[in-house]
């Protein structure tokens, strides 16, 4: 099993887990490699989601770039959302959890078909 195998099991752990979620598999590893090399850098790798400047890039960067979403006034509650079923408390948020519940959430899973 390669590093990035273990990370995928890592995350679909916390979607069971701490999100209380199936796991969509094939999306879920689509989605984290996705994430680029990102994956590998602890600081890169997690999501602070109390900082506004990085849920305002991941609007930015992952919602409208990547999924194609209008800036119409759904995204931030969306991140927001997304942050409490993750867990506000909870430390280490990963970025492709975060990614995949956005892609379900916006229903946008054939962006990584």
């Amino acid at each position: 099993m390669g590093k990035r195998d273990e990370l995928i099991a890592k995350y679909a752990d916390d979607l069971r887990n701490k999100c209380g979620m199936q796991p969509d598999m094939d999306l879920l590893r689509k989605v984290t490699i996705g994430c680029g090399p990102a994956i590998y850098n602890d600081d890169a790798s997690t999501v602070a989601g109390s900082d506004p400047e990085e849920l305002e890039t991941i609007k930015r960067n992952f919602l409208m770039k990547k999924l194609g979403l209008p800036d119409n006034g759904d995204l931030m509650p969306a991140i927001n959302s997304v942050i409490e079923t993750y867990g506000r408390s909870e430390r280490n948020k990963y970025r492709a959890v975060v990614y995949y519940m956005l892609t379900k959430h916006f229903g946008k899973e054939a962006k990584y078909a």
